[in-house]
């Protein structure tokens, strides 16, 4: 078969703003490939590449003439995945659609439109492989487990189940060879950066395991993988990792280090194979003080960064999310990394209802915290969980899944829509001046030092004119959120 594997470009400019410091592959796509026998014609389109990603996806089903044509993504790219699924039925009447990704698994009911023939939710690879066996032998994928068919065939009971996950060790190894590395970076921050450092490397990303133990309130990790841990074979993840061409490699787990003995025998198994590369890993306050052996013996063999989620900066609000830690053991944490020579990227939240006071708490916070690069987001519980239903009654817009990138506040906000931004905005120039590569104040690029400001006036415009993605009247209300102590869905 002819088949067309379809990753969206994103509308909203705080993404698009995001997507200056960091592209990272569509390892998706890569991975969907891999599971098919190779007597199948598989093209990959990468849409965030195009700048005119309409006409780049037309041009695409023109040359390919494609059977079948996949699409994955996100809840905020799901109005143009649905956008592209009507326009190709159009065109193209007999071709047959399928989505997946995270938001078709945590909302799969919302792919349930003309245009789209098929869902597949949770891991992709067996339920995709299965599809396209059946399509080829011109016969119902009905049956197939965590593929859902749309229409008259829709199937509320099995959407309303989470999806199973296979054992890790069945899945293959991506194939890279769809798309040119040189289109994928991220901007490398160390503790310790050297002397002209490539700030925007050449990157390439790689899974080694998925789900977590914790149990956040607004995650929806643990639903998904029935609150464990699963690893991959390590002999696979480090022979993956030796094979690849770019030398620097971001994680794309959900937590890298909290299994110990996994991470401790994969660190092994990359320095017997003489493997020598850079690497940006997620983890938790909790694993790096319970774990900072681990934690050593990464950086030896070329840890550069650890993403930490410091998510708020007082205890209380800590609780509320029941996140398993405090601002103390955030703080110790960030302390144990930098003794270890690995930087810290600390992430944090703000809620809808924060009061100028509240953004000036947290901004006097970032003030007096150790070097680090920091990122921002808003509260928001993800699609699928308890505190999302529970946030139902209070969403402001009507169509959430368009404004959730974890940046636009779905419920009605304390501050006016402006003002909120201009304070959302305020955060990220005041944790500019902490990241390591100030701080340290090594000599870099002159190019890539512009690139790095013209990227950071870019995505403080975009939190700037946040209003402006909402609709007139709320963007000119004059706040309606409270100034409450917990989370509204909490």
């Amino acid at each position: 078969m002819r088949i067309l594997l379809v990753k969206p470009k994103g509308v909203l400019a705080t993404i698009r703003g995001l997507e200056r410091f960091q592209r990272l592959e569509p390892l998706e796509l890569g991975y969907l490939a891999a599971a098919l026998p190779p007597h199948h014609q598989v093209r990959a389109l990468d849409l965030r590449l195009a700048r005119y990603p309409r006409r780049a996806l037309l041009r695409a089903v023109g040359e390919l003439q494609p059977e079948l044509v996949g699409f994955s993504g996100y809840s905020h790219e799901s109005g143009a995945i649905k956008a592209m699924a009507q326009l190709l039925k159009q065109l193209v009447p007999t071709v047959s659609v399928v989505v997946g990704g995270h938001h078709a698994t945590v909302a799969p009911q919302d792919y349930n439109v003309p245009g789209i023939d098929y869902v597949v939710r949770g891991e992709g690879c067996g339920p995709f492989r299965l599809l396209v066996a059946a399509l080829e032998q011109h016969e119902s994928p009905a049956g197939i487990d965590n593929l859902l068919l749309t229409g008259e065939f829709w199937d509320q009971e099995a959407a309303a189940r989470w999806p199973r996950f296979p054992d890790p060790a069945t899945l293959p190894v991506p194939r890279r060879d769809l798309w040119d590395r040189r289109h994928y970076y991220s901007v490398w921050v160390s503790e310790q950066p050297r002397r002209w450092q490539v700030l925007f490397p050449q990157v390439a990303m790689v899974r080694t395991s998925y789900g977590c133990r914790m149990k956040c309130s607004f995650c929806v990790v643990p639903y998904l993988c029935g609150g464990e841990h699963r690893p991959r074979p390590v002999a696979a993840v480090a022979d993956e990792i030796a094979a690849l061409p770019q030398q620097h490699v971001y994680f794309a787990d959900d937590e890298n280090f909290i299994d110990e003995r996994f991470a401790g025998e994969l660190a092994e198994a990359l320095a017997q194979r003489g493997v020598r590369k850079r690497y940006f890993a997620w983890t938790r306050a909790t694993t790096v003080l319970r774990s900072p052996e681990i934690l050593k013996r990464w950086g030896e063999i070329g840890l550069d960064g650890a993403f930490l989620g410091f998510e708020f900066s007082s205890d209380d609000e800590l609780k509320e999310v029941r996140k398993g830690g405090t601002v103390a053991s955030n703080e110790r944490a960030h302390e144990t990394l930098r003794r270890l020579g690995i930087a810290c990227h600390a992430a944090f939240m703000v809620r809808p209802e924060y009061t100028a006071e509240q953004f000036e708490r947290l901004a006097r916070y970032l003030r007096d915290m150790p070097p680090a690069q920091c990122s921002f987001t808003v509260c928001t519980p993800s699609p699928g969980t308890p505190d999302w239903q529970a946030m139902q009654p209070r969403i402001w817009v009507e169509d959430p899944y368009r404004l959730y990138d974890c940046m636009h506040p779905l419920t009605p906000t304390t501050l006016p829509l402006p003002e909120f931004g201009r304070r959302f905005a305020s955060l990220l120039a005041t944790a500019a001046v902490k990241n390591p590569l100030r701080t340290q104040r090594r000599p870099v690029r002159p190019w890539e030092l512009a690139r790095v400001l013209l990227a950071e006036h870019r995505y403080e415009a975009a939190f700037r004119y946040l209003y402006r993605d909402y609709p007139p009247a709320l963007a000119s209300s004059r706040g309606e959120g409270r100034a409450a102590s917990a989370c509204p869905w909490g």
